[in-house]
């Protein structure tokens, strides 16, 4: 996790899920990753089973490393057949992403943006709006004329004893985001040394009754955990207070993380008069096919390209299953299945993978009957996608896979307004590569498996 110290570090984009502290709490939940593209660190988490990927990190603020590491994204995304979702994008960065799409789903959830404060309100509580805390602070200081403030370090007994007294008020709001806090909080306990982070307790006649622990990351206390007994009145804002007077000197913000939409939390918060609020866009980036309702009919000189028709089942059955086409086609439905199954399998299948936005697939018509199929998918996030087609076996040999590439690409390029067609095919399938070349697609290399090919609308 080390790793990822130079990034957070360096960040001066105030959101607090880019610190060691919230990625170390959090991984249970959210089950972090990363890597290190471009310069950048990318973030990849879990949330509500799927995937999403955290803007792009640059220690340096740098927009083209950053843009480049958004394409190393995209290519991974479209490889893994995943969605590209980022999420904690922040606002100086959103109209870049969202500009690069041109189409594409924006939130900015109110229950996840972080409150950002200067430190030195926190330090001084100055003024008229801050005359509440003042006084809940020296109520606090009359009732304990005995209280300190204490770095929490070495021997931490005492502190996980105070956790354990206060989980019982934690514990009780019986909600899952409380019932994680928790044990969150217990987990990052132990490493605090570790983690380089910043802790401190107050205490009451030597008990403990108050924690906080935190995190500077480039020019921001981000607070982790604040927990206190509220019998002790007064306790929250001298224990907010004391924590900034420790180690908040060097930084002029203070991020005190989000609300998760919790009502009396959200109270609390405003009331410190927040500096502002940290934006956090998702941003889904919509690829062409994202914006088909339903699949087109095509037709050319001697073919109809349309959705399978459920009368011919049966004949897209034996395409989908020919073991042969199989072969040059990259998958085999024994992939999956131990036993043939019912015609009206593959047809299910195909209306699914549409449905599901990852492929598009047309049945190939030559005088009313099927006799092949062609398909466009690895739709990408630059307007790219890739086609493939296969036919009957006494379909072959007249022209129809090209015709049926060629206008497929005409479409891809004029109705769904795609940049680049990509194909390959088997090294040794040989009437594949010429029908390709004949479909006007040009061959760009090969490796040890397969020929390349690509098509532009110049081309």
């Amino acid at each position: 996790m080390h790793a990822l110290s130079p990034f957070f570090g360096a960040q001066t984009l105030h959101i607090s899920d880019f610190s060691l502290g919230f990625q170390f709490m959090w991984h249970d939940a959210l089950k972090p990753s990363y890597a290190i593209a471009e310069n950048c660190l990318i973030l990849r988490e879990k949330y509500a089973g799927k995937d999403y990927f955290h803007y792009p990190l640059s220690r340096t603020g740098d927009r083209t490393e950053e843009s480049a590491a958004i394409a190393a994204v995209e290519r991974y995304c479209r490889d893994a057949d995943l969605r590209a979702h980022f999420t904690n994008v922040p606002r100086s960065r959103l109209g870049d992403l969202v500009s690069r799409y041109g189409e594409a789903l924006v939130t900015n959830n109110r229950r996840w943006r972080d409150y950002l404060y200067l430190s030195s309100d926190f330090r001084d509580f100055p003024g008229k709006k801050f005359a509440g805390q003042r006084n809940h602070v020296h109520k606090f200081e009359k009732n304990y004329p005995d209280a300190r403030f204490v770095p929490a370090e070495g021997d931490l007994s005492a502190a996980r004893e105070f956790l354990r007294e206060y989980e019982g008020v934690q514990r009780g709001k019986h909600t899952h985001l409380a019932e994680e806090e928790m044990d969150e909080a217990f987990a990052l306990l132990p490493e605090i040394g570790t983690l380089g982070l910043k802790a401190g307790a107050v205490e009451v006649g030597g008990k403990i009754v108050g924690l906080s622990v935190g995190e500077v990351c480039g020019d921001m206390l981000i607070v982790h955990i604040e927990k206190a007994l509220r019998e002790y009145e007064g306790i929250y804002p001298y224990l907010a207070q004391a924590f900034a007077r420790a180690f908040s000197n060097t930084v002029p913000y203070i991020n005190r993380m989000d609300d998760a939409g919790d009502a009396g939390l959200r109270k609390s918060k405003l009331q410190y008069n927040p500096e502002s609020l940290v934006d956090k866009y998702n941003v889904l980036p919509k690829r062409a096919i994202d914006l088909v309702s339903a699949l087109p009919e095509i037709r050319t000189e001697r073919l109809l390209l349309a959705p399978v028709s459920p009368a011919d089942k049966a004949e897209y059955a034996r395409l989908a299953s020919d073991t042969e086409r199989n072969r040059y086609w990259g998958y085999d439905w024994r992939e999956d299945r131990t036993r043939r199954p019912s015609d009206g399998y593959f047809l299910k299948c195909a209306r699914e993978d549409f449905r599901e936005k990852r492929e598009m697939p047309l049945g190939i018509y030559f005088g009313g009957r099927l006799v092949g199929e062609v398909v466009l998918h690895r739709f990408g996030y630059a307007a790219e996608a890739e086609i493939g087609v296969r036919l009957l076996p006494e379909a072959e040999g007249k022209g129809f896979a090209q015709e049926a590439v060629r206008a497929y690409t005409e479409y891809a390029f004029f109705k769904l307004n795609l940049e680049r067609v990509e194909a390959k095919c088997f090294r040794e399938n040989t009437r594949s590569r010429r029908t390709l070349s004949l479909s006007g697609m040009r061959e760009t290399g090969s490796d040890g498996v397969y020929y390349y090919f690509v098509r532009t609308p110049s081309m």
